[in-house]
Order: C-alpha cells, then structure tokens, then sequence
C-alpha cells in the first residue's frame, strides 16, 4: 500500500514560516545548516553516547528507512530536520556533530556544511535529561563553539568566520522535555510561572550564546501539544484525554518564545528569526482530522504511551492515519494503530 506522510503536511507548513524569513527576494540555499535540540531533529546524535539511555537505533525504529534501518531517529523515516533542510533545498541533512568528530580526516570540510547537534530526550535546562546521559542544549552550543574555532583556525580571522556563519541557517527545536520532567516532579521546587520565567530566560541566554558566536538566521520550532502524546494521556490523565496542564504550558511557550525573539532582535540590526507555532500547525490538523484523511490521532505507532518502540512492541500497518511514534514523538510516516 502507498505510504502517505503526515510529516509532509506538517513539515511544510513550518518551512512555509520559516522561509518568510527569505520573502524579499528568492534566495539560494543556505550553505550550511547547524541544527539543535531534542528527538525531533535529532538523526543519530545519541547513538554516539554509550552511556545514554535515550536512543533509537533499534527495530521498529527505521522501518521506512532505506532497507528498514535503524539510524538514531526517533521515527518510521526520515524527521523534521530532514524534510526541513530538503525544503530549503539542500540534498540531505548534515550529520550529527559526534559523527563528524570520528571522521577527523574530513572534519574542517564537513563543518562548513553543517552539523547535528540534537540529542533525543535533551531540554534547554541543564539538567533535563541528565539521567539519560544525553546532551543538553547548552553543551550542544558548546560543541558549536569547536566548530566555530576550527572555522577560524581554516580563515585565520574572525572576520572571516562571522561573514560564513552569518550565512548559516540555524534550527532549533526544543522544550518539551523540560516541560514533562517538571510535571513529573511531584516535589515541585518552583511554583510553574517560576519554571516558564526560568525556562524562556535560559532559552533567551542560549539563543543569544549563537548570536554571539556568530549566528545571525534562525528558524525557531515551539512545542506541539504535549498534552496529547500518547504519555501524557497515559500518565497524567489516565483516561485517554489530553493533559490540559501540559497542553497550557505548550501555548505559553510559544507566545513567550515569540515576545523573547521580538526584544532580543530589536536590540541587534542584523538578526533574522521566524517561530514555528507547532502547537497551532498540529492542532490544525488533528481538530479536524476526517478533511485531512486520518483516523487515530491519540495512538502510538509502535508501543504506546508507558511501553517504549522496540522489537517486542505493537506495531501498526501503513495507512494515512495519524498515530504518535513511542511515547512522546509522533512518527513521520503515517500508520495505524493495531492492538
């Protein structure tokens, strides 16, 4: 049966407002991509950590993937960062940074093509995701900062440097993560409005951390509605609905986001930005499923919501329905449910 792919949908509306950036005047690719944050974009960034408990490079993952290969994405197929960076026009996603670090003999050439730095179950605080060994967006930003160095180290001035990067298109997409540990967090260090004024402070401080190294586009994914994943009804609602408390703390994101981007730029001349409200784009989708031709949009694809994708899980046949991939990240190819 011919595959429909949900991530078509949903990915072309976000590069649709991501390429508003480029409305002027039709522009040429970007020369280089660097994408950050979690298993969204993530395509094999913690298969290079032994220690890490967050992966992705086992059967059912993959299964759509040339010859059914697990390759670290959190999906059927190819993700976000790969159909995004295949709207803007380029071949194929760059690699995750880890890997071209085990190619040292092509290192400074990849670079300026790009990297991947997302890692699957990471957040914007530090500690998200600390259990699972993964890596935060601070140290993502980090292993961006050797990359700048090794441009220079090539140029030999910083000036040279600044004028490649400020031709880089930056992806980010992250957030969800931090949200869930903080609902689960019985002992609720901080009151909620404390977390979201700790959790966009800190984004802010990252987001300008970029700038400084050099930085200047940026296309900015906000959390979908948490709330629906096939955790969240499982965990925090017990009956199959959505959390409306995870659902708010999405919404609030995006609007918080969108204010923080809007002050940081006002104050520089040379930054361009565009929010992806996917909290809105898959709303869109899901509020009126039958005119977009799905049929199970609370579902896991392959496990569900407590049970995690793996050989031994459920796992559903190709159809144009909508389902989600494992517990939290809805899978890019569409497949239904099978119990």
């Amino acid at each position: 049966m011919a595959k429909t792919c949900f991530h078509g949908v949903f990915v072309s509306i976000a590069v649709t407002s991501l390429l508003l950036l480029q409305a002027e005047a039709p522009s040429p690719p970007p020369p280089a991509v660097y994408i950050f944050g979690d298993s969204t974009l993530d395509v094999g960034t913690n298969n290079f950590i032994p220690e890490c408990a967050a992966r992705a490079d086992f059967y059912f993952n993959g299964i759509d993937f040339p010859y059914s290969k697990p390759t670290g994405r959190f999906s059927n197929g190819l993700n976000t960062a790969d159909q995004i960076v295949r709207l803007l026009g380029l071949k194929k996603s760059p690699p995750p940074f880890l890997y071209l670090v085990n190619v040292p003999s092509n290192f400074q050439k990849n670079i300026l093509q790009g990297a991947n730095f997302a890692s699957g179950g990471s957040g914007i605080l530090r500690d998200t995701g600390k259990a699972k060994r993964v890596i935060p967006l601070e140290e993502q930003i980090q292993q961006f900062s050797t990359i700048r160095s090794n441009i220079t180290n090539m140029t030999g001035s910083e000036e040279a440097t600044d004028k490649i990067l400020s031709k880089a298109f930056i992806l980010i997409s992250i957030g969800s993560n931090d949200m869930f540990e903080y609902l689960l967090d019985l002992s609720k260090p901080m009151s909620l409005a404390e977390f979201n004024a700790t959790l966009i402070s800190t984004y802010e401080y990252h987001i300008k951390t970029l700038y400084e190294l050099g930085a200047r586009t940026f296309g900015i994914l906000t959390v979908p509605p948490i709330g629906c994943t096939p955790f969240a009804r499982a965990v925090f609602t017990g009956n199959n609905s959505c959390s409306e408390p995870a659902q708010a703390m999405a919404v609030q994101f995006y609007f918080d986001v969108a204010s923080s981007l809007e002050q940081f730029s006002s104050t520089v001349q040379d930054m361009k930005y565009s929010v992806g409200n996917t909290f809105l784009m898959t709303s869109v989708l899901t509020g009126d499923k039958l005119a977009f031709g799905l049929k199970n949009i609370a579902a896991a694809c392959c496990g569900n919501g407590t049970y995690g994708c793996n050989q031994t899980a459920s796992f559903g046949s190709t159809v144009t329905s909508i389902c989600f991939g494992t517990s939290f990240i809805r899978h890019k190819g569409l497949r239904s449910w099978l119990p």
